[in-house]
């Protein structure tokens, strides 16, 4: 697990590591619609929460879109769907669920304002990242207070696709365009991100640049198929 700390908040990407799931979602597999066991997913959630220190955490229905909300509590049974979320509640935990997709964390630390983004393909072309940025900003954020955090993705010399789906997206946002180490079409959607981050006036951005697809210790659906999450967590201290 990889942690970032920024004053009084915390970012988190776990890995695939120090959970009990079994068979293709060993062993820390956070997400709860992939087919694991529903018992190891929350055994495994709980365990992460207790070894990052929090007592609750958000998590969304994920659906590759652009909707963003604003929560003050974690979420019943049936989650809505959102791939983007924000809080002002010290202690409330936004996790983002990930295998090959980026894991967008953003804080403003002085408004004491954390928010959590699902960027995909579909997301990040939706902009999912932007709305999330305006959404904060309409609640008292600041952009250029703003610190984000990019976990680990796809990269964009293995995320290969075809090349009408490249010039698509690129049209959309440019920085995504991108070649594979084999020459075929490819998606950059760490660069696409972090581009409009930029473009969104948030100039302090980091990365946990590895490849979902080249790292074995972290989940990737094109590598897998049949695989678990990982997650990206970002909190506010109490």
């Amino acid at each position: 697990m990889t942690t970032i700390t920024i004053g009084r908040v915390g970012m988190a990407f776990t890995d695939r590591h120090g959970g009990v799931s079994a068979g293709p979602y060993g062993s820390r597999n956070l997400g709860g619609a992939v087919g694991d066991d529903p018992a190891a997913v929350a055994e495994n959630r709980a365990k992460t929460a207790a070894e990052l220190g929090l007592d609750r955490v958000v998590f969304m229905r994920q659906v590759h879109g652009a909707d963003v909300a604003y929560v003050t509590e974690p979420f019943g049974a049936e989650p809505p769907a959102l791939d983007g979320v924000f809080t002002d509640r010290p202690g409330l935990a936004l996790a983002v669920l990930v295998a090959d997709c980026a894991p967008v964390l953003l804080a403003d630390p002085v408004a004491g304002l954390v928010g959590g983004a699902h960027s995909g393909r579909p997301g990040t072309e939706a902009g999912v990242v932007p709305a999330l940025v305006a959404a904060m900003t309409a609640g008292g954020a600041e952009p250029a207070r703003m610190v984000a955090a990019i976990g680990p993705a796809a990269c964009g010399r293995c995320y290969e696709v075809p090349a009408e789906l490249r010039e698509r997206v690129a049209a959309r946002v440019p920085e995504t365009w991108s070649d594979t180490r084999w020459g075929t079409p490819a998606l950059d959607l760490r660069a696409g991100i972090a581009a409009q981050l930029r473009r969104a006036g948030v100039a302090d951005v980091r990365h946990d640049d590895r490849c979902t697809i080249e790292t074995p210790d972290l989940y990737s659906y094109r590598r897998e198929r049949d695989t678990g999450r990982f997650a990206g967590y970002v909190w506010t201290r109490t």
